[in-house]
């Protein structure tokens, strides 16, 4: 009986486990370490359930900002930890393919029936860039600095997150971590600008 007890609470701290608690703790290293670990799986996954990379990559950073807020939500009783970024991915990419679907419909419908009115679309296309780029500045202006830094310095500098992690002596999980965040942060609030706009 001994044995077993000591079986299952070895089980309740595998690695992966162990790097979920520290995550709910605020531990910005384990959640690199989870998404060095599990990424390439379930971006693979993602791509499977969309059949388009660019998608299964926004839905991978969408499962690592969940697996940040709802890690204190992983009940080791129930699956292991692969099992459930497999779950939290599968239900991510359905819930992307959906709402795809649906707004490619209603982009065809809107088009169907308001041809006559869009007279200029070059000029519909001009003026939606630019209030982009503008709230993209704002949005990227409300960023924490370390965030906001790591950003700056992948998107306007070229450099990849490894070179970013030796020019600042930050770790590089650290690094992936912010960047992660800060893209899921201009993510959400650029999708409600855009909604806003059309």
């Amino acid at each position: 009986m001994k044995g077993s007890a000591e079986s299952v609470k070895g089980q309740m701290q595998s690695p992966e486990g162990m790097l979920v608690e520290r995550t709910a703790g605020g531990d910005a290293e384990a959640l690199a370490e989870l998404y060095d670990r599990f990424s390439g799986m379930l971006l693979g996954l993602a791509i499977k359930i969309l059949g388009d990379p660019s998608d299964a990559e926004d839905v991978l950073q969408e499962v690592f900002v969940q697996v940040w807020k709802q890690a204190s939500r992983y009940q080791r009783s129930r699956s292991s930890v692969s099992t459930w970024l497999v779950l939290i991915t599968r239900s991510r990419s359905i819930d992307r393919l959906r709402s795809r679907n649906v707004k490619l419909r209603t982009a065809s419908d809107a088009k169907r029936e308001n041809t006559r009115f869009h007279t200029s679309p070059e000029g519909l296309g001009n003026v939606l860039m630019e209030e982009r780029h503008e709230r993209l500045a704002q949005e990227l202006a409300d960023l924490p600095d370390q965030q906001r830094q790591a950003l700056e310095m992948a998107y306007y500098q070229g450099m990849t997150q490894r070179e970013i992690a030796e020019a600042t002596g930050t770790p590089l999980g650290t690094v992936k971590t912010r960047t992660l965040l800060a893209m899921r942060k201009l993510r959400l609030a650029l999708e409600g600008e855009i909604e806003d706009l059309l």
